[in-house]
């Protein structure tokens, strides 16, 4: 019953993580169940290779650079319509800021059909700058400015201090 998972998959699995941050400061802990048993995010054949699968790169990421304060983004977004919630944004966010580095990630999904601009207003950290743009697929892109999400797309941005 191993599953294989695809780009939708991952910008989910990215959603619940930045609900995870989001919550944060009232969740103690949390489980996906695709850690720990065989619906896994890297998959094995028997005297085979090992590879990762979609759902491996948002939690390997958000492992990876959320350090520190959690950060509630004011968020301005599209709405796309839900059978069950009616409509709902577009886009949801978190951020986490590193006060010992200085470091500031920020976590983003477009869980809609269309293309949507993104664009960080940074007075709150006026020295920081764009490092590193992490895709959902671990990929990594160099992005001036405003960045414009793909639908059905997970991202970690990274912005360092130029104090630091």
């Amino acid at each position: 019953i191993e599953d294989d998972y695809n780009v939708t998959d991952a910008m989910v699995v990215g959603n619940l993580l930045i609900s995870m941050l989001r919550h944060a400061d009232r969740l103690s802990i949390g489980c996906q169940a695709q850690l720990v048993n065989i619906i896994a995010p890297i998959r094995t054949e028997a005297g085979g290779p090992a590879w990762r699968q979609t759902i491996f790169h948002p939690f390997a990421h958000t492992a990876r650079l959320a350090r520190g304060t959690v950060l509630r983004p004011a968020l301005t977004a599209p709405l796309m319509p839900t059978g069950q919630f009616g409509d709902v944004p577009a886009v949801d966010a978190v951020a986490t800021h590193d006060e010992e580095t200085g470091e500031l990630a920020v976590f983003v999904v477009n869980r809609g059909t269309e293309p949507v601009e993104l664009s960080l207003d940074l007075r709150a950290f006026p020295h920081h700058r764009l490092s590193r743009h992490v895709l959902q697929d671990g990929s990594e892109q160099q992005t001036a400015g405003s960045l414009l999400l793909p639908p059905i797309s997970w991202h970690a941005l990274c912005l360092t201090s130029e104090e630091q």
